[in-house]
Parts: structure tokens; C-alpha cells; sequence
């Protein structure tokens, strides 16, 4: 499968376990409080949908197998953080959260850190608003797609 192929599927269908080079599970689970925040419908799905970014060398792959988010680094292959979904008013919500607690694999912080830090990569490497508009720009850059007019800013003046 060509990258633009792997890339175009990557936006369109969720990503399988099968997508991945390797992914290992967290060695030694610890549980740490879910972070409060409700996602709407419109983020969920695109959560369900996950992240392979092997091939645009971005840190996190993301995978969603159930209800349950598996976020793992993207070199390594080690898992980091599991989050288990659950309906909630009209959205969904994190009930139950882990990272990985072996520190030869990761140097985890406090719980409250991990907390907040597993709700910035869902929310900044999974639902970064204009994220497909910035993979675009990628395949663009690496000469396999045109940008999305759309997506491209005018430069800054300096």
C-alpha cells in the first residue's frame, strides 16, 4: 500500500491493530483519575477513528478497540495510556483511566499530571481541529498530493 493510499484510508476508516508495525500493551498498568471532560459525539467518533502516524513520524498512534483508547509511542510501540469510554449525556466521558507504571518503558509523572497530560494528546493529537488540513499539507510537502486550498494560511509579514 502506497503512503498516499495508508494516509487517504488513515482519514476515512478507523485504524485496526492490524494497521500497525507493533504495538506492545502497558507492561504494568497504574490507575490515575480520568480526566472530566465530556466529549461530544462529533469527538468521539473521531477518536473511534484513531491515529497511525508511523509514517508521518509523529510521537503517538492512537487505537480504539471497544469503548477502550490505547495510545502508544509511536517509536517504541510501548503502550502508555488506556482510557475506557462510556456514554454520557449525549457525549462520552472517560471512566477509567491507566498509564504505563513501568519506569524503564516510561517516566510517568504525578497522577494529576498524567490526568491532564492524556487529555492534551487526545486533544491535540487526535481532535486538533485542523489536523487533516495539516496532513494534507504534509503529503503536499513530500510532493504525493496538492494542499486543500482551503487549509493554507497566508504567510505572516515580518
Amino acid at each position: 500500500m502506497s503512503v498516499l493510499d495508508t494516509l487517504t484510508q488513515m482519514e476515512a476508516d478507523p485504524v485496526t491493530r492490524a494497521d500497525f508495525y507493533r504495538l506492545i500493551p502497558i507492561g504494568r498498568p497504574e490507575p490515575i483519575a480520568p480526566p472530566t471532560r465530556v466529549w461530544t459525539a462529533a469527538q468521539w467518533g473521531r477518536i473511534r477513528r484513531g491515529v497511525n502516524a508511523e509514517l508521518l513520524d509523529e510521537p503517538w498512534l492512537a487505537l480504539v478497540e471497544g469503548d477502550r483508547l490505547s495510545l502508544h509511542r509511536s517509536w517504541s510501540g510501548y503502550g502508555i495510556y488506556y482510557a475506557d469510554f462510556a456514554p454520557c449525556g449525549g457525549g462520552h466521558r472517560i471512566h477509567s483511566a491507566w498509564v504505563e507504571g513501568d519506569r524503564e518503558r516510561y517516566r510517568r509523572g504525578t497522577d494529576r499530571h498524567e490526568a491532564v497530560l492524556l487529555e492534551t494528546v487526545i486533544r491535540v493529537v487526535i481532535l486538533t481541529p485542523d489536523a487533516d488540513a495539516l496532513r494534507r499539507q504534509v503529503l503536499a510537502a513530500m510532493g504525493i498530493e496538492e494542499p486543500d486550498p482551503r487549509s493554507e494560511a497566508p504567510a505572516p509579514t515580518c
